[in-house]
């Protein structure tokens, strides 16, 4: 009995000695290990990847209780609490009174859709036969459609209520709007619409006369037409105006604010890149830049032949000169705005406004007085306006006096006011057709 006790008590002394050891060695030896490159936490959904995490783990490495999961840990509760959020703005705010479909067949929709309704096409790739995206503004919910499958009775039409974006600028384009129309009417006859909004880029002359018997108030269907360029129908009742846009038909991008393009000190004191036709004011823009020097000042690239297509090289080029350029001069050319403004604008740029009727029918309207360039004017557009190039010497003259601090608060105010025209629009566009399609619907 003794012996037994006696084997029991060394036993349970070993076992205390082999317990003491596995725990030194934990203490001393366990917070040495790693995870192992393979660990299934490391690959889970949503983590983020080395290169994204290097500059969070940087910043970490300092703390004594470092967790390298921390920082996706932290994304994941933010994305769960974003989509919280999400989905309780959707049961609040995503009831919708009216719902509308774009049809895009002109590049202007583009602009309408992915500069002024920020709005996202899927697929992202510009060439797909058919791109297609949604947004809610207001009381309405939109859903837009473009590309070339986009044809006349080759899709399915479920919606009652249309906004057509076409090009009437040249005979060609006007015969391809008409076909669109015709078809529109026909389902507006069977019942298949009962509303129809259309977004013109109208002719540089103003010559539009082609889409009056569609109207509405001619006996046509068209309830509201938003036209480009200053026509003197506007009337702000079934006519109201709209922005020409960048040359989303050259793949001029949208832009993103960035702290250099604001900041940064830019080598240029202006820039102009563009066609110059023979006797006309560009010509003698020119000449002026040439005549003071300040063309060595100036990012200048002038060309005889206007190309309606840009190469990645050109389109570069071009998007450096505005960046890195103070000003961007906006000579005329068949009408007085041009794709050049908005696209200063979008780099923060100032543009230099040529502010002169150009020939044709298009001036002042019964509400609007301002012509040329009255939606920019009625805006407050933080432009510089000048009647004659010859003005120009001075305005550069003063632009030099200027310091870079100067040049950053007015680069803000100039991409402030941008996004604030655009977001205006926006609801003034949701506005005219809620006020327009509900309100004949009640009747």
């Amino acid at each position: 009995m003794r012996l037994t006790r006696k084997r029991l008590c060394s036993f349970l002394i070993a076992l205390y000695c082999l317990f003491s050891l596995y725990a030194a060695y934990h203490v001393f030896f366990g917070r040495r290990r790693q995870a192992p490159p393979g660990s299934p936490r490391g690959l889970r959904k949503g983590a983020a990847p080395a290169r994204e995490r290097r500059g969070r783990e940087q910043s970490t490495l300092e703390s004594e209780e470092w967790n390298p999961w921390e920082g996706d840990e932290k994304n994941e509760q933010q994305h769960r609490f974003k989509t919280s959020l999400q989905i309780l703005n959707k049961s609040t705010k995503g009831k919708t009174d009216l719902s509308v479909q774009i049809w895009g067949k002109a590049a202007i929709g583009l602009y309408l859709w992915e500069h002024i309704f920020e709005g996202l096409l899927d697929p992202s790739d510009v060439t797909a036969q058919w791109r297609e995206g949604k947004s809610i503004v207001g009381r309405t919910q939109y859903s837009f459609i473009t590309g070339p499958a986009v044809i006349p009775g080759y899709f399915s039409v479920d919606v009652n209520n249309v906004v057509l974006i076409l090009n009437g600028r040249e005979k060609a384009k006007i015969f391809y709007a008409t076909q669109w129309l015709l078809y529109a009417q026909n389902l507006v006859q069977i019942q298949k619409l009962q509303h129809l909004a259309v977004v013109l880029l109208g002719n540089e002359h103003c010559d539009n006369e082609w889409i009056n018997p569609f109207l509405k108030r001619n006996g046509g269907f068209v309830e509201l037409l938003f036209i480009i360029y200053d026509s003197p129908w506007i009337n702000d009742v079934d006519v109201f105006q709209w922005p020409l846009g960048v040359a989303t038909y050259r793949n001029f991008p949208v832009v993103e604010a960035s702290w250099s393009m604001l900041h940064d000190e830019r080598p240029y004191l202006c820039n102009f890149l563009g066609t110059i036709y023979e006797n006309s004011s560009r010509q003698a823009l020119m000449n002026i830049l040439k005549k003071d020097g300040n063309d060595k000042l100036c990012w200048v690239s002038a060309r005889e032949h206007w190309q309606p297509q840009e190469t990645n090289e050109s389109l570069k080029n071009y998007q450096d000169a505005l960046l890195q350029s103070d000003l961007t001069l906006c000579p005329v050319g068949v009408n007085t705005e041009c794709y050049r403004i908005y696209e200063a604008c979008s780099y923060g740029s100032i543009p230099v406004v040529e502010d002169v009727m150009t020939a044709g029918n298009c001036g002042n309207t019964s509400v609007h007085h301002s012509a040329p360039l009255q939606l920019f004017k009625s805006m407050g557009a933080p432009f510089i306006f000048i009647k004659n190039w010859k003005e120009l010497p001075a305005v550069l003259e003063k632009e030099k006096t200027i310091i870079l601090q100067e040049k950053i608060e007015r680069r803000k105010m100039l991409l402030q006011w941008y996004q604030h025209f655009k977001t205006e629009l926006k609801m003034k566009f949701t506005n005219i057709l809620e006020s327009s399609f509900l309100m004949n619907n009640k009747s």
